[in-house]
């Protein structure tokens, strides 16, 4: 089992490696650049080699990044359009010079021209910013809750977008918990579970699913919105959790939580809660 959390990269990416390896976490996220807004330091050469040197000593397995909210890559808007173009391209270069392992975005959301532009634009913009960027590092659309003109509420946006783009480049999946709860997907049992992976599978594809945001969800099943929870204090509950990661095929994913802890301290515990649910 790989398990990792949120962590915040403010004193520098070695810093934060040795963090996770003080809460005997196997990996952690980050994000990319402010995720409110999208400015971004320069990372050294000495940085970045510093942390691969603290990642490897360390032992820890995995890295995943999370692109800013201010990625709409489904907006008709040609400022917001150049806007996700450029933070996805200059993100995964970077991403790949840290040897981070996924980058994972949400998919935006769609204006007045409707769901199917929103997609079709969402390809667009990935098609030409993956362009070129090389394959070391994964970019992986993530599951959302459904909250009003959101894009990847249904497993069936995420199969279109990368249909739609095709060959042009490897798109992978992030499965979020919450948000799959969130959008009517029963996580609390085994056959809600095997009915996830099934539709994933005649959908998506299970080979496309490469990670996990393990997280409770604050509100009930189906009310599309996105409120996360510690684990085993949702609606998800412990036993729920306790069956996605025993799921032959879910339990198989690396896991970040991104529940709300209020330190980051806290995650030693959620991640100890994790591994005591395995069988």
């Amino acid at each position: 089992m790989i398990i990792g959390a949120h962590l915040s990269i403010g004193k520098g990416y070695p810093a934060a490696a040795r963090q996770a390896a003080r809460l005997k976490l196997d990996g952690f996220q980050y994000f990319t650049r402010n995720p409110r807004g999208g400015s971004v330091r320069t990372v050294p050469e000495s940085e970045i080699k510093k942390f691969l040197e603290t990642m490897k000593e360390l032992e820890l397995k995995a890295n995943l990044a999370h692109l800013p909210y201010t990625v709409n890559l489904g907006s008709q808007e040609s400022r917001l359009q150049e806007f996700a173009t450029m933070v996805v391209r200059e993100d995964m270069k970077r991403a790949q010079a840290l040897g981070t392992s996924f980058v994972v975005s949400h998919p935006g959301h769609f204006g007045k021209a409707g769901l199917e532009a929103g997609l079709t634009q969402v390809a667009e913009t990935l098609k030409i910013a993956l362009d070129g960027v090389g394959t070391d590092t994964i970019f992986c659309l993530e599951t959302m809750s459904g909250q009003g003109r959101e894009i990847g509420g249904q497993l069936e946006d995420l199969a279109e977008i990368i249909r739609l783009v095709g060959d042009a480049a490897p798109i992978g999946v992030c499965l979020d918990t919450a948000h799959l709860f969130a959008a009517g997907w029963n996580m609390r049992n085994q056959a809600g579970l095997d009915d996830l992976t099934a539709s994933i599978e005649d959908t998506i594809g299970w080979d496309r699913v490469k990670v996990m945001h393990l997280n409770d969800s604050k509100v009930p099943l189906g009310s599309r919105r996105d409120r996360h929870a510690l684990i085993g204090q949702g609606e998800i509950g412990l036993d729920g959790i306790r069956a996605i990661v025993n799921h032959s095929q879910l339990g198989q994913l690396p896991m970040f939580l991104e529940t709300p802890v209020d330190n980051y301290s806290q995650y030693a515990k959620e991640a100890q809660l994790v591994r005591e649910l395995v069988r």
